[in-house]
């Protein structure tokens, strides 16, 4: 893109060569496979963890890579730049791992982490409940605490990795009288009585990212699960909840990118009229503005990564980051799908399954609805 970047350090860009090889090599070729069985096959988990692509930011003693946000933001545009869909890796270990770094007990951290880090462990987060939205504070599940267990009830929704996940770190309601101020975080694994899958859902696009409903019939589980104080949970959220904004913007940014350089190279192959789709005047104006945005974006998410690699970045500017990367994206990306014709809209062509898997960036994270009411209380 032409854009002189300075935000990595030496560190972080020795790990992009390995991490390119990695996302070329191990999963794209498997992306058709993974698309149709509707998960990722536990190899290429493992596989990762053997790379040391999976918890860059985990202490090496609980067997992470001592890294921080720099080398998972590598490992990110990598996976995108590939063109890679629906491994959940980052989810894995860039949004749920960091609770566990940062809440956990020593005992807590020493039983999950490695195991976590190697790829046996996947993990899910249960956030989202029917009808409940982005609404976190409205939560239904209930943990009832029982002598030294808690007794877990409700169910969740769209939960990424939910298949595959073997511990889901299930946000539940510990005083259901309490509102915000009553929620916990409690680490359920998924072998525990009580705990059924639901049905696989199928979305618009990402099919390889197993997205599923989660039900909790009395589970039972130790208190010594609980990460962190009791009733303290949606602070802790609301902590930790611009990493994962700032995530999905890197990821935005990257496919921006992306598809800009394939509709390049697709109008000016493609011939219409007696001349290249890129000879239409309407095409260079339409290119050119996506390559301004795309400039502009990834000026901003480096900036706002700069931040957050200072511990800077607050709730409002990963909101900015969210927002205008998502909405940027999704703007062009109509454009160019326009530019292919009625090839954009066949998914063997990858603009047509950007389209697909990418809408979906403008909801989760918190819709951008939330986004915009963040931002703007801080005017």
């Amino acid at each position: 893109m032409h854009v002189t970047r300075t935000v990595f350090r030496e560190d972080h860009e020795m790990l992009r060569p390995s991490a390119q090889r990695f996302f070329e090599r191990e999963c794209a070729p498997r992306q058709a496979m993974w698309d149709e069985a509707g998960r990722v096959d536990r190899e290429t988990w493992l596989k990762a963890g053997r790379e040391g692509l999976l918890c860059t930011a985990v202490p090496t003693e609980y067997g992470g890579g001592g890294g921080d946000f720099g080398h998972a933001a590598v490992i990110v545009e990598e996976m995108h730049r590939a063109g890679v869909s629906g491994t959940g890796f980052s989810l894995h270990s860039d949004i749920i791992a960091p609770y566990i770094v940062r809440l956990g007990t020593e005992a807590q951290k020493r039983r999950w982490l490695p195991k976590v880090c190697a790829g046996e462990t996947i993990l899910a987060v249960g956030i989202t409940e029917p009808g409940g939205g982005s609404d976190v504070k409205a939560a239904r599940t209930v943990a009832v605490r029982d002598g030294d267990d808690y007794v877990i009830t409700g169910s969740k929704t769209f939960i990424s990795n939910g298949m595959t996940a073997d511990m889901v770190m299930v946000v539940c309601k510990t005083d259901p009288a309490a509102g915000a101020k009553g929620v916990s975080l409690v680490m359920v694994e998924t072998d525990r009585a009580g705990f059924r899958r639901g049905r696989k859902l199928h979305k618009v696009g990402q099919p390889a990212a197993d997205t599923a409903e989660l039900f909790f019939d009395q589970v039972r589980v130790p208190v010594a699960n609980r990460l962190g104080e009791e009733n303290k949970g949606f602070s802790y959220l609301m902590q930790e909840l611009p990493q994962e904004r700032l995530i999905i913007a890197l990821y935005a940014a990257v496919a921006l990118e992306r598809v800009l350089d394939l509709t390049l190279q697709y109008v000016k192959d493609r011939r219409a009229f007696g001349q290249t789709v890129w000879d239409f005047q309407n095409t260079k104006f339409k290119l050119a503005d996506a390559k301004a945005h795309a400039v502009a974006v990834r000026t901003m998410v480096d900036y706002y990564l700069g931040e957050h690699l200072r511990r800077k970045l607050t709730v409002q500017e990963a909101a900015i980051a969210k927002l205008h990367s998502t909405e940027t994206l999704w703007k062009c990306l109509d454009d160019m799908v326009q530019l292919h014709g009625g090839y954009g809209y066949m998914l063997e062509y990858p603009i047509a399954r950007a389209f697909t898997d990418y809408r979906v960036s403008r909801v989760v994270g918190g819709a951008n609805e939330v986004m915009r009411e963040l931002i703007a209380r801080q005017l």
